[in-house]
């Protein structure tokens, strides 16, 4: 194991999971998860399973997420050292069990890499299948996905905290039909996920190509996430990687949409790195700082899982209001002694005429600027008849609150009170080597 990494295990490991104390940290984080699935499920899912979400967003989330570890995502062109780096973190480079690299494309797979008691290698279907496992609705991108999926296990005290995702190396001018299965819809199901998207670089290699710019343009609204490897640094000279360093943000530019740009980092990301380099004390810096990072995505795994079961709940809630605002215009205009058929037709194929989204807007849970767009929901309607739907007043179970009032006390009460206790549970159940006590 090389010496960084098993500075950065023991730090890691002191901090989050000491010996002492690890069983109380568990515990803490179990019981804020185990809270946070008690309000997706009472609160939350009922209204999803009503207005089928699912059929509108195919990824919506599943209860496994929940307990899910924070996903590490490794994302850009081949070779240029995104396994490397991976094998690096783990600290298994001279092992049997490191992940196959080389100098031409290698990783034509992704690469789930988690925490096993010992080596195995598992196939995509096993993954999918697992209900302990978050990645079910990656089966909605058939088998010849399911085919390049795979999974390592591995063990790791890294691994302990977080999964780490291998993707495949993209190809200047490859088209995603070449690969046989849709890549960019596989890409965006990690993006959304991933707490950390890594998005590595080497010095020569900084052309944009199609495919490259495509990922990019969906990474909008993922701009929080995203962070640059500028890797194998060490292989150019201080003035060359100045060029180099400008170059990239020349040629990104035009595809990052977030006002600051991403956090780089530059290094040479494996144990042979050249020790006698101009900046050699600066990658070690570059190094530890990304470690540093790395370790605060782990610490803030509560609060990001809060904010994602939040940020689900309320497209949830917007799509139960949209199709109710649907089924009000639709009892405002039908006639009770004809057929209705083609009214409904109008409403979906027109909402703006009957002022569907306008009336959306009465509601003070909804931002104009989170409207969906009218050709969302003339999709969803072809596979869900309107009239298969009830009104949300009409979803009031007697002995619990109705739908609507249950999600919003989750959404204004129960998730935001989850995140004030965050700093109490933290400061009594976490604990550091010096203020430990034994459970």
């Amino acid at each position: 194991m090389n010496k960084f990494f098993f500075v950065f295990a023991i730090e890691t490991l002191l901090n989050l999971r000491t010996v002492s104390c690890g069983y109380q940290q568990d515990m803490a984080v179990e019981q804020v998860f185990n809270e946070l699935l008690k309000i997706y499920e009472s609160s939350i899912q009922p209204l999803e399973n009503a207005y089928r979400f699912s059929d509108l967003n195919k990824d919506a989330l599943l209860g496994a997420e929940i307990n899910a570890k924070p996903l590490i995502l490794l994302v850009g062109p081949w070779s240029t050292g995104k396994t490397t780096f991976i094998n690096y973190l783990l600290g298994v480079e001279n092992s049997p069990h490191k992940l196959h690299t080389g100098a031409e494309p290698t990783t034509s797979d992704f690469f789930i890499i988690k925490n096993g008691s010992q080596y195995r290698t598992i196939k995509g279907m096993q993954l999918i299948t697992d209900k302990t496992l978050p990645f079910a609705s990656l089966e909605r991108l058939g088998m010849n996905f399911i085919e390049r999926l795979k999974g390592v296990e591995l063990q790791s005290p890294l691994l302990e905290l977080v999964t780490l995702v291998d993707t495949p190396g993209i190809l200047e001018n490859k088209k995603q039909q070449e690969r046989g299965y849709p890549f960019n819809e596989a890409i965006e199901w990690f993006f959304q996920r991933a707490s950390i998207i890594y998005l590595v670089f080497d010095p020569t290699k900084l052309e944009v190509g199609s495919e490259l710019e495509v990922v990019f343009n969906m990474l909008k609204g993922h701009d929080g996430k995203v962070k640059l490897l500028l890797n194998k640094a060490d292989t150019v000279s201080q003035q060359e990687l100045m060029k180099v360093y400008g170059a990239l943000f020349w040629s990104l530019a035009p595809l990052i949409h977030s006002v600051e740009p991403p956090r780089v980092y530059i290094g040479s990301f494996w144990s042979k790195k050249r020790s006698n380099h101009p900046l050699a004390n600066l990658f070690e810096e570059e190094e530890s700082t990304m470690r540093s990072d790395l370790n605060q995505t782990i610490e803030n795994q509560v609060e990001n899982k809060i904010a994602y079961v939040r940020q689900h709940a309320s497209l949830v809630r917007l799509h139960a209001l949209t199709i109710d605002a649907f089924i009000k215009v639709y009892e405002k205009n039908k006639k009770l002694l004809s057929n209705n058929d083609e009214l409904i037709l109008n409403i979906i194929e027109d909402p703006n005429k009957y002022n569907v989204f306008q009336n959306l807007l009465l509601n003070s849970e909804v931002s104009k600027h989170d409207l969906p767009k009218p050709e969302t929901y003339t999709e969803f309607f072809k596979l869900n008849p309107l009239t298969t739907f009830t009104p949300l007043s009409k979803h009031c179970p007697f002995f619990s609150d109705c739908y609507l009032e249950a999600i919003n006390k989750a959404l204004n009460i129960h998730l935001s009170h989850l995140l004030e206790n965050i700093t109490f549970i933290r400061r009594n159940a976490f604990c550091t080597k010096k203020n430990c006590l034994k459970p």
